[in-house]
């Protein structure tokens, strides 16, 4: 039996604390309406605007080499666009970085967690290895195209935008253990569809090669869901027992 990881105390960000105050501020609304007029529409057409009048991410980076050169022209000759498989496994190689240092900030919460189980700190060694592994073998992919991999594609600029957020909850030395797994929860998600997709893109784009070693990846990474999921279940129900 687990100790609850969180706890009653004088939260008093809910209305019902202080219900003159909800009043009041009702009555505020009504007598002191917006400066400036207007609905949630000028809202949208504002985004539009701006997202009319905006650049892209970045760009996928022309082949490096003679033979990247040469793969690009002959996959464009069969009407095949290869930047787009090159900005997903750019998109990969980056999630499977971050992903190595996302899981030791969830390594360093485990370690430092009252009462956590020091199996789930092997777990989690073991996941974050396989992460290298996955790392490695996108890495091997992009050269064997002839791309660069040390390129920033824009879904790998996407990827970097997308872990701050994880990485701050991870790092926030407020965070209990089981929100910290339910954060990584979510990649492992988000990671699991990924690496289904890639497999697809890559025997879909005349990659089998490519495609049979994502696989093993893939069945890796489902692994990894499997872990996590029973990881968060198993903290949960412990703590409500």
């Amino acid at each position: 039996m687990s100790d609850a990881q969180v706890s009653t105390g004088m939260n008093r960000t809910g209305a019902q604390m202080s219900p003159e105050d909800v009043q009041a501020q009702d009555e505020a609304t009504r007598h002191f309406p917006a400066d400036v007029p207007g609905d949630v529409g000028q809202y949208t057409e504002a985004r539009q605007r701006a997202i009319l009048d905006a650049d892209p991410l970045g760009s996928v980076a022309p082949p490096g080499s003679t033979k990247g050169m040469l793969k690009n022209t002959f996959d464009k000759m069969l009407g095949k666009n290869p930047q787009v498989l090159l900005d997903k496994l750019g998109e990969r190689l980056a999630f499977e970085r971050a992903g190595v240092r996302l899981y030791e900030a969830m390594i360093a919460k485990a370690t430092s967690a009252q009462g956590a189980d020091p199996s789930l700190v092997s777990t989690l060694r073991e996941i974050q290895a396989q992460e290298l592994e996955h790392m490695n073998i996108v890495r091997d992919a992009i050269e064997t195209l002839g791309a660069d991999p040390t390129s920033v594609t824009p879904c790998a600029d996407l990827v970097g935008v997308k872990a701050m957020g994880i990485l701050q909850v991870l790092t926030d030395p407020r965070t209990t253990l089981s929100q910290s797994l339910s954060a990584i929860l979510t990649i492992e998600l988000e990671d699991n569809a990924a690496w289904s997709l890639l497999v697809e893109l890559c025997n879909h784009g005349g990659h089998p090669m490519i495609a049979d070693r994502f696989e093993q990846a893939q069945q890796q990474e489902e692994m990894h869901l499997t872990m996590i999921r029973g990881a968060v279940r198993q903290d949960l129900f412990e703590q409500l027992s």
